[in-house]
């Protein structure tokens, strides 16, 4: 799913190498250009700012990330609130970037030491896992089929010679490929490019996760989700390839509090519980 491509071409490589060289002396540090920031409590996490964690996130894809919310980052959904909750746990404040996907998925904003972690609703693959560390999973998903009520559309197989809308270098992206034979593939950016093009009648289809899919099947009587896929997808949270380990498994920790103490599962309830 999300979300997403998974081929890191040496051309990208490179981008990212050049980047985290030019970083080189400022990002990670306190201040004093070669020592790492710290959190609050005084444990190394390497942070690019003290007592802050930088998240990185491919904005706006509800209900996982969307501008709002109170938590002082101008930004809400799953994925921004649960790290909200580990920053909490770990005494840190949280700070939000928009960041494109496809270099985020790929390494290069992580390598280049934008951010502390990534989160996009990130399907861990193992080709992604040659380029980028994970946490644990904290969300599964399905991948999904979103049509017009009117469109006559019933299931991947009517796709044929049909306009299907997909973001690219997402997993959805690669399902529709392998699965909608016949279908014309149109990439888009991201989900905020995604619906109004499908409002717009650019589109016959939207083929990407099913929670997204879902909000936009919520927000509007006049489309409708035809079809979920079984796809065996988790989510987790992305950290720059060897680098970040001790905030790694602190995020971790922290995302295991949340399950055990019923927070993980209010904020859950918060974006997906039926209304």
């Amino acid at each position: 799913m999300k979300r997403r491509p998974l081929i890191f071409g040496t051309a990208v490589a490179a981008a990212a190498v050049l980047a985290l060289s030019g970083c080189a002396g400022s990002t990670g540090s306190d201040g004093d250009g070669d020592k790492p920031a710290s959190g609050s409590d005084g444990v190394d996490y390497g942070l690019v700012a003290d007592g802050t964690l930088t998240v990185c996130s491919d904005i706006p894809y509800p209900p996982f990330e969307f501008e709002g919310g109170d938590n002082g980052t101008g930004y809400t959904g799953f994925d921004i609130e649960l790290l909200d909750a580990i920053s909490k746990k770990l005494d840190l404040k949280l700070a939000v970037q928009d960041t494109g996907f496809e270099a985020l998925q790929s390494g290069a904003t992580l390598l280049a030491g934008t951010c502390d972690l990534g989160a996009s609703a990130m399907t861990i693959t193992e080709e992604r896992k040659a380029n980028i560390d994970f946490s644990d999973p904290y969300y599964d998903s399905l991948q999904s089929l979103l049509v017009r009520a009117d469109s006559g559309i019933k299931s991947i197989d009517d796709l044929d010679g049909k306009n299907v809308g997909v973001q690219q270098g997402t997993t959805g992206e690669i399902y529709a490929k392998e699965n909608a034979k016949g279908a014309e593939l149109v990439q888009y950016p991201s989900d905020g490019e995604l619906w109004p093009a499908m409002q717009s009648g650019q589109i016959d289809a939207i083929l990407q996760d099913q929670p997204v899919n879902l909000v936009h099947e919520k927000a509007d009587s006049d489309y409708t989700i035809v079809e979920t896929y079984e796809t065996d997808e988790s989510y987790g949270f992305a950290f720059a390839k060897g680098e970040k380990t001790e905030l790694r498994e602190a995020i971790n920790d922290a995302l295991q509090e949340l399950r055990d103490d019923g927070e993980y599962d209010k904020i859950y309830d918060e974006f997906f519980a039926a209304n």
